[in-house]
C-alpha cells in the first residue's frame, strides 16, 4: 500500500456497483496503514492510533476486532507530523522497489528448470482442492481413449504416456503440459470416437434438430442460406470455416501470452479445451446427424457405417482442384456430431477471451462469431440450433474461468512484464451482489486496491495476495483478543458479522 491509493481516493472512479463513494472510514483505515509504515522507516510511535486493515470482500478478508474502530480527530491533529518524515515520493519508490524484487521475477517469469525435484516439491506443498480432481478424470478419459484405439499396439501408447509423464515431471516443460491437458484428452477422444463399438453407441437422431429448428426458428436457416450458391460466397465461407478455425486458436494463444495478464493464457488453455472436451462427450451420447445428411439421405435412418461429407467444402476441393477436405470429412472420427457445433464454441470462446483482454475490440470478435455462424449454416455443416448450443457451452465455459481462475486486466499495463501482482477471478461474483456486499468491499473495488503478496523489510506488516478462491486477511502482527494473525483466514459470515459489528454510526462519523 502506498500513498497514491489515497490519492486515487480523494478522486474516485466511478464504482460499477453503484453510486460513486468513498467513505471516510476507508480512508482513514489506509491513513493509518500508511503510519504503520511511517513507524517502521522513521522509528517513531504513537502518531496514529493502531492501524486497521481494508478488506477485499471478494478476495481476502481480514479484520481486527480493536484496530477497526474509526479513527477520530484527534488521530488527524497529529498529521501536522508528516513533513518531517520521509516524503510520499520515496515511500512510493521503496514499495515499487519491493514489489520489483519479489512479484514479477514469480508472476512473468518462465520456468527454466530441468530438475524434477522442483515439481516434485511443488506437489508435496500444493494444498490439494475439489478443482484437482479434474486430472482424474482426465487420467480416466485418457486411460479410455487409448484402450479404444486399435490403430496402435501396446509398445507405442507406452512410449505416448511416458513422454506425457516425462513433460509433466520436467519444470520447463510442466508449465505448458498442465494447461495442455484438456486439450490433450479432447484430442484423443475424438480420434478414438471412430474405434467404439456401434453396438455400445446409442441412437442416432435424425429427426431433432430439424423439427427444434422448424420449432424455435420457423424454418430450416441453413437450407435457406445453402439454397443460392456462388464462387465468391464459398470463398467468404471457407475462409473463417476452413482456414481461420483451426489456426486461431494459436494466434489467440500467442496475443494472450504478451499481451494479457500472466495466468490468462493457462486459463484460456483450460477453458478451451474443456469446452471442447465436453462437447465431444455430449455428441458422444447425443449423436445428431448434420444438414448435409437431410440433403443427401432425406429423415432416414442413420448408421455408424456412413461415410462423412464434406457437404458445401466439396465446392472448396473442385475450385482449388484439391481432395484435402473431401478425404477429411470423409473419415471423421465424429460423423454425426452436429449438436453442439464446435466450430462455433471455439469462435465464442475464443472472442470472448480476447474480449476481455482487448474490451474495445469486442465488436470485431463478435462479428468474426457471425460470420462463422453464417459459414457453418451455409456449408450445410450445421443447423442454426447446433451453433446456439456451441456458444452456449462456450459461454459457460469462459464464465466459470472468469469466475475462478482469470486474471483481471489493469488499466494501463499491456504486456505481461508490466504486471507486478494480479488478481484472479471475478470479486463480484463470489457471494457478492449489490445489495449483500459491504460498503469496505465497494469501496476498495472502486479504488482498485488490489495488491499482490507484499512484505516490508522488517516482516511486521503485510498485505495479502487477493483471490477470489479463498476469503483470508493478511495483516500482522498477533490479535490481542483473538491470538490469531490477521492473516488467519476467516469466513465470509464471520466478516459480514464483524462490518455489521463494526458499521458506522451517525455518531461515530467524522464529518
Amino acid at each position: 500500500m502506498h500513498i497514491g491509493a489515497i490519492r486515487r481516493a480523494k478522486h474516485p472512479r466511478k464504482n460499477p456497483l453503484g453510486p460513486t463513494h468513498i467513505p471516510h472510514r476507508l480512508i482513514h483505515c489506509h491513513l493509518s496503514i500508511l503510519s504503520a509504515h511511517i513507524e517502521s522507516l522513521s522509528g517513531s510511535a504513537g502518531i496514529f492510533r493502531t492501524p486497521a486493515l481494508f478488506c477485499d470482500a471478494g478476495t481476502h478478508i481480514g479484520m481486527h476486532s480493536s484496530s477497526c474502530n474509526m479513527l477520530d480527530k484527534s488521530s488527524f491533529s497529529a498529521m501536522s507530523f508528516i513533513p518531517s518524515i520521509p516524503s510520499p515520493s520515496r515511500l512510493s519508490q521503496k514499495f515499487r522497489a519491493r514489489l520489483a524484487q519479489t512479484a514479477p521475477s514469480e508472476l512473468t517469469g518462465i520456468e527454466t528448470s530441468f530438475s524434477p525435484r522442483v515439481t516434485i516439491e511443488k506437489v508435496k506443498n500444493h494444498e490439494y482442492t475439489i478443482w484437482d480432481l479434474q486430472y482424474v478424470l482426465l487420467a480416466c478419459l485418457g486411460v479410455f481413449s487409448l484402450c479404444m484405439i486399435q490403430k496402435f499396439g501396446i509398445l507405442f501408447k507406452l512410449f505416448v504416456v511416458t513422454a506425457l509423464g516425462t513433460a509433466l515431471l520436467i519444470p520447463i516443460t510442466s508449465q505448458f503440459f498442465f494447461p495442455f491437458l484438456p486439450i490433450a484428452s479432447w484430442l484423443v477422444l475424438f480420434y478414438a470416437c471412430s474405434f467404439i463399438p456401434a453396438a455400445y453407441r446409442p441412437h442416432i437422431w435424425v429427426r431433432v434438430l430439424p423439427a427444434l429448428e422448424n420449432i424455435m426458428y420457423g424454418a430450416n436457416v441453413s437450407n435457406i442460406l445453402a439454397k443460392h450458391t456462388n464462387s465468391f460466397l464459398d470463398v467468404l465461407s471457407w475462409i473463417p470455416y476452413g482456414v481461420t478455425h483451426f489456426g486461431s486458436p494459436f494466434v489467440v494463444s500467442a496475443v494472450m501470452f504478451v499481451f494479457s495478464p500472466p495466468g490468462t493464457l493457462p486459463a484460456f488453455a483450460k477453458a478451451f479445451g474443456y469446452m471442447n472436451l465436453t462437447g465431444v462427450l455430449i455428441q458422444i451420447f447425443f449423436p445428431c446427424s448434420p444438414p448435409w445428411y437431410e440433403n443427401l439421405y432425406g429423415l432416414a435412418p442413420a448408421n455408424y457405417g456412413m461415410p462423412g461429407s464434406p457437404g458445401g467444402l466439396a465446392r472448396i476441393d473442385a475450385l482449388f482442384g484439391t481432395a484435402t477436405y473431401t478425404s477429411t470429412f470423409t473419415a471423421s472420427p465424429m460423423v454425426f456430431g452436429a449438436f453442439p457445433s464446435l466450430h462455433s464454441g471455439c469462435a465464442t470462446i475464443e472472442a470472448l477471451f480476447m474480449s476481455h483482454v482487448f474490451p474495445s475490440a469486442t465488436p470485431f470478435f463478435m462479428f468474426y462469431v457471425m460470420w462463422l455462424w453464417w459459414s457453418t449454416m451455409y456449408l450445410t455443416h450445421h443447423y442454426f440450433v447446433d451453433l446456439i448450443g456451441g456458444s452456449c457451452l462456450a459461454v459457460v465455459c469462459f464464465l466459470i474461468s472468469q469466475r475462478m481462475f482469470l486474471p483481471r486486466t489493469q488499466e494501463g499495463k499491456y504486456l505481461r512484464w508490466e504486471y507486478d501482482h494480479v488478481v484472479r477471478g471475478d470479486t463480484h461474483a463470489s457471494g457478492i451482489s449489490d445489495g449483500s456486499a459491504p460498503w469496505f468491499a465497494v469501496a476498495e473495488h472502486d479504488l482498485d486496491l488490489e495488491m499482490g503478496e507484499l512484505e516490508d523489510g522488517e516482516g511486521d506488516w503485510a498485505l495479502g495476495s487477493s483471490s477470489s478462491a479463498s476469503v483470508t486477511g493478511s495483516l500482522s502482527p498477533v490479535s490481542e483478543s483473538s491470538g490469531q494473525t490477521l492473516g488467519t483466514p476467516i469466513s465470509w459470515e464471520q466478516a459480514e458479522e464483524l462490518e455489521r459489528q463494526r458499521r458506522p454510526t451517525p455518531s461515530n462519523i467524522d464529518r
